[in-house]
């Protein structure tokens, strides 16, 4: 009867237990400015940066917006392209990315270290754990994820790629501990996205090559 019992309970936790992949979503974020910190970690701008994040099936978008410049990031997954998209004020560059130049271009998360901690926090209703990603140069990144949800699509944020969930909010120092940059998720929408998110200027923008 106890064995009976198991076999009841076990499945029905199984299935709660399973983390559902997000194919279609709109992540918003905002970069949290430290007042406190000391002179030796300096915020990379006392700007006020957004960042979203836009993610329909093997498509993703990343836009990093500031009062002074805005760059985004599209990839299409299903090909491996990706699209670089810059502008400085009235100044616009494009540059075009293969698969194997985006991994070239993020060579230097190779072999990173991730390391679960204790600790967890709440953030948009998702229970997040907490973990650290120790860079080669010496760079840290610590991180909450959210262990219910992951995105159908990793490569957007290349170095939360091996994350087990999806990262709701991150705070980066790098190897020296000068540049420290922290966004927290602020809103996630399950509205349908628009496909003309992935869509590519087609004047305006100066080519640069990788």
């Amino acid at each position: 009867m106890k064995l009976f019992l198991l076999a009841l309970i076990f499945p029905c936790t199984c299935v709660f237990a399973q983390q559902r992949t997000v194919a279609e979503c709109t992540l918003y974020f905002q970069n949290v400015l430290d007042a406190n910190q000391t002179s030796d970690v300096n915020a990379t701008t006392n700007e006020v940066v957004h960042k979203t994040i836009f993610i329909k099936g093997n498509n993703s978008r990343v836009n990093v917006v500031s009062p002074s410049y805005q760059i985004s990031t599209i990839i299409d997954q299903s090909t491996g392209k990706v699209v670089v998209l810059r502008s400085f004020g009235n100044n616009k560059y494009m540059t075009v990315l293969t698969k194997a130049q985006w991994i070239n271009a993020n060579k230097k998360f190779d072999g990173m270290q991730l390391i679960p901690l204790n600790e967890t926090k709440n953030i948009l209703g998702y229970n997040c754990k907490k973990a650290q990603l120790f860079l080669k140069d010496s760079s840290v990144y610590t991180v909450f994820y959210a262990t219910a949800i992951t995105p159908s699509v990793k490569d957007f944020e290349y170095e939360f790629k091996d994350v087990p969930g999806f990262v709701l909010e991150y705070e980066a120092i790098d190897h020296n501990k000068k540049n420290k940059i922290h966004f927290v998720a602020t809103k996630i929408s399950f509205d349908p996205v628009l496909l003309s998110e992935f869509e590519l200027p087609t004047k305006g923008y100066r080519i640069i090559n990788y």
